[in-house]
């Protein structure tokens, strides 16, 4: 990522103050915020489907 700040940096400056790049990084934040929020809630699920604390106790490890 230390290779990412000087372009992300340089690019600004290159922009000055047109308003369109915080537009465009509120809303890929905005994306990845939604995604993440999917995420833990298939996460959630998948824990509390999981909540008998037999399953997985006993493994046949003899083939």
């Amino acid at each position: 990522m230390d290779g990412i700040a000087p372009i992300s940096s340089s690019l600004m400056s290159a922009v000055g103050g047109i308003k369109a790049p915080s537009r465009i990084g509120v809303a890929m934040l905005s994306k990845e915020l939604d995604a993440q929020q999917q995420t833990s809630a298939k996460m959630i699920k998948m824990m509390e489907q999981s909540v008998n604390p037999m399953v997985g106790s006993n493994i046949d490890v003899s083939a």
